[in-house]
């Protein structure tokens, strides 16, 4: 058995599900930026999480949920899980973004995967309260990667990882495979290969005999 682990925002989905909260708050260009630097390895990813976060401070839980509502998977992503489902392999997600908006483009596409691990938005009285918790703040995709490999009791040698940004990179650093999704520059030499769609990437897996 395979482990394929993707990376969420800019990977599997084309949305940035803190922007998404931001413009519920109207702090969107704002998170814009943070994320920007964070994805181009200007400033340390914890720093930017936590940064995004704070402007959260406040927003309802409706207003929170409006936001995961709009988060989808990109197109051929479902597609892509779905027969890597049915090939046998383990399918996970590590995201730095959060739990609910990944639930929720999944739930919508009719998909699931065999792992999540993610960060989540506490709550009081119904609001957020600006701070972020989850195994993916601090601790890094890397160490993720491995401890789900020896969960499921896979080499991680035999695991392959997608992903596109900076803190993508120390997952794509150890992994038997990496792939960048359409990755910043910054991230392209942490990449064995790329590919710019969901589409290229099925084609890539069955080219490797994954699917």
């Amino acid at each position: 058995m395979t482990l394929v682990a993707f990376d969420f925002d800019g990977t599997l989905s084309d949305s940035e599900m803190t922007v998404l909260l931001g413009a519920e708050c109207g702090v969107a260009d704002q998170m814009e930026a943070i994320t920007e630097q964070a994805m181009n390895d200007e400033i340390g990813y914890a720093e930017s999480l936590r940064g995004r976060c704070e402007l959260l401070d406040g927003l309802s839980q409706e207003r929170a949920e409006a936001a995961f509502d709009q988060v989808v998977l990109r197109a051929d992503a479902a597609m892509v899980i779905e027969n890597l489902n049915e090939a046998g392999v383990h399918t996970a997600i590590l995201t730095g973004g959060f739990e609910r908006g990944v639930e929720r483009a999944l739930e919508k596409a009719g998909v699931a995967v065999d792992s999540i691990v993610a960060n989540r938005l506490p709550m009081e009285a119904d609001e957020l309260t600006g701070e972020v918790d989850g195994p993916l703040i601090e601790g890094t995709k890397d160490d993720a990667l491995e401890d789900l490999a020896g969960t499921v009791g896979v080499d991680v040698a035999d695991t392959i990882a997608v992903g596109d940004g900076a803190n993508d990179m120390p997952m794509l650093e150890v992994a038997g495979l990496s792939v960048g999704f359409d990755p910043k520059p910054a991230v392209e030499s942490a990449c064995d290969t790329i590919v710019l769609s969901m589409a290229e990437l099925h084609g890539m897996l069955e080219a490797e005999g994954v699917l």
